[in-house]
């Protein structure tokens, strides 16, 4: 008996032809078990979700959150180093850290950033941090961020500019007339520690913590959507800052003052490699 095959593969599944000798022919559509990654679906959906201005709606803003809140370290290749911090013994607070086991005096190793895209319209990356690591105080002019904590503990503090008009006339800041053009006041958002797993936080252009920090309390990494990404040629710069003296303004606890610092110096940032699916364009 003759027997032939005609195989056919198209995007979603298997065509199988089949001729045999005496002129039966059967013919079969299989489908195949793909599922799309979860790192794709947000992708696809921040292409529809953010323009060049940012999210185009808070529906839109949602959707990308929604699909956020599902990602986890396997999805985007980091399994392994998810099991690690699990299985992590230091310290989860703070300096403790180097008389641990885990570092003895050592100094924290450099922060890994993962890249997966950018565009003119949103960036997509991952953080991924040694213990006692920190991301100082910075910035997200005009911008929209939604952060997720993929697996470990980090302690946040995030603060919101103050627009007071009894100090838009004052020539004074906390410190003085030298410190009045870099100082400004702002008001405490968030002061915490996050676990993982957790669902995802956002912050606005002028709402939500837009200015913050995080410290590793143990092995943990954060994903980043960034809307629109950071571009000087737009004058969404990065700056940096420190908490300095405050004095009391209305009597209200949570206001300080925050004044813009260079870079700091032991805040070291290095390429790492992305070992998850590969994102289709």
């Amino acid at each position: 008996m003759f027997l032939s095959f005609d195989l056919q593969l198209e995007f979603d599944h298997v065509f199988i032809h089949v001729e045999l000798d005496f002129g039966i022919v059967a013919e079969t559509k299989l489908f195949n078990t793909y599922i799309m990654p979860v790192v794709q679906k947000l992708y696809d959906a921040c292409k529809v979700s953010f323009s060049t201005q940012g999210p185009i709606s808070e529906e839109a803003l949602g959707k990308v959150s929604a699909i956020l809140d599902e990602m986890k370290p396997s999805n985007v290749g980091l399994e392994q180093e998810a099991q690690l911090a699990r299985q992590w013994k230091g310290s989860v607070h703070g300096d403790n850290d180097r008389k641990g086991r885990n570092r003895g005096h050592q100094h924290p190793s450099p922060i890994k950033y993962l890249h997966l895209h950018e565009c003119d319209r949103f960036s997509i990356g991952i953080f991924c941090m040694p213990p006692s690591s920190i991301i100082p105080l910075h910035n997200h002019p005009g911008m929209t961020v939604l952060t997720k904590l993929l697996y470990g503990s980090v302690s946040v503090r995030s603060y919101d500019w103050l627009d007071l008009p009894e100090l838009s006339d004052s020539t004074q800041g906390p410190l003085g007339l030298k410190d009045a053009r870099t100082a400004r006041p702002a008001k405490l958002v968030r002061d915490c520690e996050m676990t993982a797993p957790c669902g995802t936080t956002v912050l606005y252009p002028t709402s939500g913590g837009n200015v913050h920090s995080f410290k590793a309390l143990t092995p943990c990494a954060l994903f980043d959507v960034l809307s629109p990404p950071y571009c000087s040629e737009d004058e969404r710069n990065c700056s940096y800052f420190r908490l300095i003296p405050r004095r009391d303004l209305q009597g209200t606890a949570e206001v300080c003052w925050l004044e813009e610092i260079q870079l700091p110096e032991n805040f070291v940032v290095r390429s790492g490699a992305y070992k998850g699916p590969t994102i289709r364009h």
